[in-house]
């Protein structure tokens, strides 16, 4: 883990309120780092409802298949989560540690393994020594208790420099209930169906079919609209629990996911998970520059969408934007490697205010100077018109520094 803060972490966390039916404790297992947290145990009260959705990727880790196999039951009593190893590519050893893990935790507090959910993060390759959980649940189960969600968040880090953290309380019914989430990554981001570790939990009733629709139609706008360095991870994971405490305050039990009374709670949820995402992009390995990219009249959203992440995903855009350079070749590059219709005599481009391209050809007023001074900036925008339809997207960023080859040549030293 860095030691250096990034300079795009938040400069104020928010209080995190407690949250009725979760309860979690913080151990130093010894997985992989010294001195610090790896192990994260957050347990549910009996009724807790549960969704997810994991990466794409066709090497996906062994708590991926395991949490995929157990969502279709809808029920959660705990959540446990390492850094430090990601138990991915670890074959039957794999599949064996994320059992015992399973086993002991469900020993402690008294439930089924098929009820234990597990996240790892971390090496790929490295065989789990799962019996390291068994040292230190017992204490953990003692000891767990409604406490800061900025511990928990430090537990599962890795490379990250800062915990992610974020909150909302939203009206149900008439009654107010609350969404806590947490969140890791800072390296291999460009998340395909979730993020590299995300954890959401709310004390709304609501039932585990509910809250896989909310998740899903969250996902595309946030955890799915950010890259670091396009590597999307074998570990990515975004779970939801409900723990419906709330119920016993008068809020409604909602089981169907059209039901409007849920307008307020799914704006609130998508809030959190923008909130989570921009922050993972903030805390990108060495970066110093935050970058939003917005594609206009592309011919459909989905292909706004592929050449805003084109743009966000180039080693030259991102290099140039670590070098404060206003090279806005390397974005008509990037818009006409995409693959996606593209009319180059339409092209606008603007840097910030500053449209620097317009018609195929360099803005007639164009100023290096003005064009200069948003790439000192350390937020930017990039915006990319395309002249051919309706379609829109936007997806966020972070400029490719020296820093990123170092922490990632030393990953595993």
């Amino acid at each position: 883990m860095s030691t250096a803060v990034s300079p795009l972490a938040p400069k104020t966390y928010p209080d995190m309120p407690l949250l009725e039916g979760v309860r979690f404790a913080t151990a130093e297992a010894g997985i992989k780092y010294k001195g610090r947290t790896d192990v994260l145990l957050m347990l549910l009260d009996a009724g807790t409802q549960v969704a997810g959705v994991f990466t794409r990727s066709r090497c996906p880790s062994a708590p991926v298949d395991w949490c995929r196999a157990n969502l279709p039951g809808g029920a959660a009593r705990a959540l446990l989560v390492n850094s430090g190893n990601a138990n991915a590519f670890t074959g039957k050893k794999g599949r064996a540690a994320v059992e015992l893990s399973a086993e002991i935790v469900g020993k402690a507090v008294g439930c089924a393994p098929e009820e234990i959910y597990l996240a790892s993060t971390g090496v790929i390759g490295e065989p789990l020594a799962a019996e390291k959980f068994a040292g230190v649940i017992d204490g953990l189960t003692g000891r767990a208790a409604a406490g800061s969600w900025l511990d928990a968040a430090r537990a599962i880090m890795t490379t990250d420099t800062f915990p992610k953290v974020s909150t909302r309380t939203v009206d149900l019914g008439g009654v107010p209930v609350t969404i806590n989430g947490i969140a890791k990554g800072a390296g291999m981001i460009a998340p395909d169906m979730a993020t590299m570790l995300s954890f959401l939990f709310t004390d709304a009733p609501l039932s585990a079919a509910v809250l896989q629709d909310v998740l899903s139609a969250s996902v595309g706008g946030s955890f799915n609209a950010i890259t670091v360095d396009s590597d999307t991870s074998t570990s990515d994971t975004a779970l939801l629990f409900a723990t419906g405490a709330a119920v016993k305050r008068g809020a409604p039990a909602i089981s169907d996911p059209a039901d409007a009374r849920l307008a307020a709670f799914r704006t609130a949820f998508f809030e959190v998970m923008l909130d989570l995402a921009q922050q993972i992009v903030r805390d990108g390995e060495g970066a110093r520059k935050f970058v939003e990219v917005a594609v206009e009249g592309a011919q459909s959203d989905a292909s706004a969408k592929r050449i805003a992440l084109s743009i966000a995903n180039s080693p030259l855009v991102k290099t140039a934007i670590a070098g404060e350079d206003a090279n806005w070749g390397r974005v008509v590059m990037a818009v006409g490697k995409a693959g996606e219709p593209a009319d180059r005599d339409r092209l606008a481009i603007w840097f910030g205010d500053v449209r620097v391209a317009v018609d195929g050809e360099r803005d007639p007023g164009y100023s290096e100077t003005a064009a200069s001074a948003v790439m000192r900036e350390e937020h930017i925008v990039i915006r990319v018109e395309l002249g051919l339809g309706a379609g829109t997207a936007t997806v966020w960023t972070c400029d490719l520094t020296k820093e990123y080859v170092a922490i990632n040549g030393d990953y595993r030293s």
